[in-house]
């Protein structure tokens, strides 16, 4: 039904009430449309985006890495491609890098898109070979339904190619933003008592066996920050917040211009591995370019104080020194003991989304002084045993030459893994009794790490010097990154013995004192030739048993979750300083 009806609107002024302006007569018509009614609310949906893109209003944040390609199709003469990959989402788009000559890719990239329907989207992918002389040879599509993705999680994608060969490999996760309520998005549940219990029992200590790859949970509240630097020319900064555990990557919305944002926002991980490092990441947001890097936090999950807000400062990229700034956490950590301590004699998860490795000669002088200071350690070791050979002081040597006879006269296999006990309580005892020589050993590594930074800063008269020696370096680039990943790993392998009987990490110095004695009972009561029988018929069948099993050392899987020196050094927490101005040092500030 159709009605017309007539208005009259008198105009007036507010600062002069009295004032006759005149009056508008309006004749207004109301009748229903015709047509669809649901693209009248598809075109206000869109309205709504619209309006949503222009003030930057998301409704959630898509965290997309792309790690990896397989089997692609070969476009170039010699067998072989030049890949790389375009995203796309709405306006949205990102290009990965190129990868020369390879068909299976390892691009090892992380984008992040803003979501600004409720319901979702869809990322359009496309994969292309690089050809320099002419244009970009197209190699296959897919797409990424996020509709179909739950939120707060992250998935793990392999995506083939329709019009090409072979597949992609992504990790997705879906966050939401603070444009809808927080409190309906993020739920506390460990706040809920009857919910926490319910949390405690199932890792419990009776179902210790159930679901071995579920060792834990960790609850993460992102409250605020305070003092940021700031990064914008009016003197603020449009700070938000990522969280990091392992493959798995969380963001807070952003706080636009503010130096001390709120988040509120709670996070929930399931802990595959307790020796997983939590990091916390403030950025700045730019909408023109990449985010800048405000401050950075390391928190290894044995470290954790359960349910306690603390205020973290942050710190550098390289984790070594203060940066403006504190964050306030509260972290809760529930996990099983039995299925941690097994976790850690597995192999260690490979992080996706790692910085490519670059020739640095502060990093190749640190690493060279690292394994220095642990062949030191074993000259000296020898140096004293050749003094007991000397007789150089002759109750020492007696002492030696004594206790070698006893040893020797009753030595039986029992004793090698009785005697790796006597450091570790050795250790133990002098931490107890308030004798900890742990901090002087970090001393050294913490002055070379300094030393770095203020290399990597100081612009003298050496500059063309530096440069020049940087080029050569850059020449045989290959043959220094390996050089120096070597050296790395040898001087981590002997910190990371050293902090085992050190008690840098009481957990895994406890589950060693717990297989030293497991295997003293076993070499003690087992004639030698069964168990090295038993442990060759194991590895030989391994494969037989399980084709898809992947083979591993249970030692060096458990000293790759000991942190060397220089990982001591990066977790560990700064105190507060209100008299400390972070911004008076080059070499503190982020970057």
């Amino acid at each position: 039904m159709v009605q017309t009806t007539e208005v009259t609107l008198n105009l007036k002024d507010p600062h002069h009430p009295d004032l006759n302006l005149g009056t508008l007569l309006l004749s207004v018509t109301l009748s229903p449309k015709e047509g669809d009614i649901r693209e009248a609310q598809q075109s206000q949906s869109l309205r709504l985006v619209d309006l949503h893109r222009k003030a930057q209003l998301w409704r959630g944040i898509v965290s997309l890495s792309l790690i990896e390609g397989r089997n692609l199709k070969p476009m170039d003469n010699n067998g072989l491609s030049d890949p790389y990959v375009k995203f796309r989402l709405g306006h949205q788009k990102y290009k990965s890098k190129v990868m020369s000559k390879t068909l299976s890719p390892q691009w090892r990239e992380q984008f992040d898109f803003h979501l600004y329907e409720e319901r979702g989207g869809v990322i359009d992918i496309t994969v292309w070979d690089k050809d320099a002389a002419k244009r970009d040879d197209f190699m296959g599509r897919c797409q990424i339904d996020l509709s179909a993705l739950s939120k707060e999680h992250t998935h793990k994608l392999e995506l083939y190619l329709e019009e090409g060969e072979g597949l992609l490999v992504l990790l997705v996760t879906l966050t939401a933003s603070a444009t809808i309520s927080i409190s309906d998005l993020s739920v506390n549940i460990l706040e809920d008592s009857r919910e926490r219990q319910e949390i405690v029992s199932r890792y419990g200590f009776l179902r210790s066996f159930h679901n071995m790859k579920d060792v834990g949970i960790v609850q993460v509240k992102v409250i605020r920050a305070e003092g940021l630097m700031a990064a914008d020319v009016t003197g603020k900064s449009d700070p938000f917040c990522v969280v990091e555990l392992g493959n798995d990557r969380l963001q807070t919305h952003t706080v636009y211009k503010n130096l001390n944002p709120e988040w509120n926002k709670v996070f929930t991980f399931n802990v595959k591995d307790i020796h997983s490092v939590l990091e916390v990441t403030v950025y700045d947001e730019d909408r023109d370019r990449s985010a800048d890097f405000l401050g950075k936090v390391a928190i290894p999950l044995l470290f954790i104080q359960n349910g306690e807000q603390r205020a973290y400062v942050l710190k550098n990229k390289q984790l070594t020194g203060p940066t403006k700034g504190v964050i306030y956490l509260e972290i809760d950590v529930i996990f099983n003991a039995v299925k941690a301590g097994i976790r850690t004699l597995t192999p260690i998860e490979q992080k996706y989304i790692e910085e490519e490795p670059r020739v640095s000669k502060q990093l190749l002088l640190r690493n060279f002084n690292r394994v220095k200071r642990c062949i030191v350690i074993l000259i000296n070791a020898g140096l004293y045993i050749n003094s007991c050979l000397e007789w150089d002081s002759p109750q020492r040597s007696l002492a030696a030459f004594l206790l070698f006879i006893l040893v020797v006269w009753n030595f039986e296999m029992y004793m090698i893994p009785l005697m790796l006990l006597l450091p570790l309580a050795w250790n133990y005892f002098l931490i107890i009794s308030g004798k900890d020589t742990r901090q002087g050993d970090m001393q050294q590594t913490v002055e070379d790490m300094l030393e770095d930074e203020d290399e990597e800063y100081d612009k003298d008269d050496k500059d063309s010097e530096r440069k020049g020696f940087m080029n050569k370096l850059y020449a045989i680039q290959d043959v220094c990154i390996s050089v120096q990943n070597a050296l790395d790993e040898v001087a981590s392998y002997a910190e990371r013995i050293k902090n085992t009987f050190n008690w840098t990490v009481p957990f895994l110095s406890w589950l060693a004192i717990v297989s030293l004695v497991v295997a003293t009972i076993i070499v003690y009561f087992i004639p030698l030739r069964y168990i090295v029988l038993a442990w060759g018929v194991n590895k030989f069948t391994k494969k037989l048993r399980d084709p898809y099993t992947i083979d591993n050392n249970e030692l060096l899987d458990f000293l790759s979750r000991v942190p060397s020196d220089v990982q001591v050094v990066q977790y560990r927490e700064l105190k507060p300083d209100p008299g400390h101005s972070p911004g008076k040092r080059k070499k503190n500030n982020p970057g």
